[in-house]
């Protein structure tokens, strides 16, 4: 079976569970969608990690700095109630969780012109701004004018941008010195790149064999060869420090002590964008600079949101004949809240993962998937140091063959169409190039309308399609314009 093409429907609905997610519809099952739920677990459960990494180490304009603990908690939490909202909204298979990217704006970008509480207030006004164009239908509109070849090479460009992710994260690719990237820091010389190579060549097996539970089974192989090797190498631990363990996530062991498994969650970040009261907020910015940081984020969480329903959706079977998803509002309305809870908890934009792909290579169709990966989140706000045993090298592989799976219906894309072709060509390289589903996505618009309008059928261009296209040139012209505002 292709991976999207639809699972075949094997029988009918049997209760109320079945008929709400319309789980034998989708031809999927209980057990399927459980599985599927845990596999997006464990592919995205470095945010946990990663998140509370890049936002505690940034400080704001005071030089005041987050509590790494607290953005764990916080973190985690948030990923539990937007992935459990969008099961039940949506009823499809996306989760929900601080986006990559947009923290890193967030942290290296947005702080340090203004106090942490200002920050999130900014996030919290961006959701409601969002909401509002989910509600009034423009993001639904926005979906609907991209051709249908467009699509596709979003979701292939989405596929390639996870396995550029799954690659860096385990350390299989990096900086180059003669060549702009290379095979790891020091080759396939160490453990963790071992790991990584066996945990992928083990997926892959799983995979072609058609076995249940292969993305799953492929982490946990991965993690008890991680944690065994880790034993066995005892004083050599050197190995793991020269793979770049140490910025790449925790050195994978054993728990020891209960303190290695269990704590109690510190939710004191919630409600930090209040502090010092509402009224005359980011009064040292200027308006100007305010304007243009909503405008950056905006377009980064609407079109990395977008990319990545489109790459999900298509991968699940679960679009139409022209690439659309029914229910769109809904998906777009619960990531809308995800940016509204993650200023809220101070835990940064919440938006729709592409890890999601991972339940869906399990079989995952229904909101149910999320459901489970949200209520995992929940026990991990308890459990966030045994969360942090599963190492990026035993969770990635999962991300490069998902980003295979992701790949294939580029056989699907007219590239004898100069407009599709070349507009398609880019929107895949520039993501993974540039780790950003928006920048690619905005690359592809605008050469699509440049080509169009250089054939001299510029009319048969959807109007929003247009409007998008300016809003990028601007987006990606913003250096200079915040040159001119000072």
């Amino acid at each position: 079976m292709s991976a999207t093409s639809k699972s075949p429907v094997t029988k009918g609905p049997s209760g109320p569970l079945d008929r709400f997610f319309h789980i034998s519809e989708r031809g999927s099952t209980l057990g399927t969608e459980i599985r599927g739920g845990l596999a997006t677990f464990f592919a995205m459960a470095y945010i946990i990690v990663l998140n509370p990494l890049i936002l505690g180490n940034a400080a704001d304009v005071n030089g005041d700095q987050l509590g790494i603990p607290q953005l764990v908690a916080v973190t985690a939490l948030v990923a539990a109630i937007s992935s459990i909202l969008m099961g039940f909204v949506s009823r499809y298979p996306f989760a929900l969780a601080a986006g990559m990217g947009l923290n890193a704006v967030v942290a290296y970008t947005i702080a340090p012109m203004m106090t942490w509480a200002d920050v999130f207030l900014l996030l919290i006004l961006e959701g409601i701004i969002l909401t509002i164009l989910v509600l009034t239908g423009f993001r639904t509109a926005v979906f609907a004018a991209i051709p249908g070849g467009l699509k596709i090479a979003i979701g292939v460009g989405v596929g390639l941008f996870l396995t550029m992710i799954g690659m860096v994260n385990a350390g299989f690719v990096g900086g180059g010195g003669g060549t702009i990237v290379s095979l790891g820091d020091n080759g396939l010389t160490t453990l963790p790149l071992l790991i990584f190579v066996i945990g992928l060549l083990v997926t892959i097996g799983l995979y072609v064999r058609k076995v249940r539970g292969a993305m799953l089974l492929g982490i946990i192989v991965s993690t008890v060869l991680a944690i065994a090797a880790q034993t066995l190498a005892g004083e050599r631990v050197l190995a793991w420090q020269l793979a770049g363990a140490e910025k790449l996530g925790p050195i994978p062991a054993l728990p020891t002590s209960v303190g290695d498994i269990v704590a109690l969650p510190d939710f004191s970040l919630i409600g930090l964008f209040a502090e010092g009261g509402l009224s005359g907020r980011w009064a040292d910015v200027g308006i100007a600079t305010v304007v243009m940081l909503l405008f950056t984020l905006m377009l980064a969480d609407f079109f990395d949101t977008m990319g990545t329903m489109v790459g999900v959706a298509h991968q699940a079977g679960l679009t139409d004949e022209n690439g659309n998803l029914p229910k769109t509002r809904e998906v777009l309305a619960v990531d809308s809240f995800g940016t509204i809870f993650g200023g809220l908890t101070s835990s940064s934009i919440a938006t729709v993962y592409a890890e999601s792909a991972a339940g869906v290579a399990e079989g995952a169709r229904t909101g149910i998937a999320p459901i489970v990966t949200g209520l995992m989140m929940v026990v991990a706000t308890f459990f966030a140091p045994l969360v942090t045993i599963v190492p990026f090298e035993a969770a990635t592989p999962v991300l490069v063959i998902v980003g295979f799976m992701m790949m294939v219906p580029v056989g699907k894309i007219d590239f004898m169409d100069p407009a599709v072709g070349l507009a398609s060509f880019f929107a895949i390289v520039i993501m993974p190039f540039t780790y950003s589903i928006a920048n690619g996505i905005g690359m592809a618009f605008i050469v699509f309308t440049f080509v169009r309008l250089v054939e001299g059928k510029g009319r048969q261009v959807h109007p929003l399609m247009w409007i998008i296209s300016v809003v990028f040139l601007i987006h990606f012209a913003e250096h200079p314009i915040y040159m001119l505002i000072g």
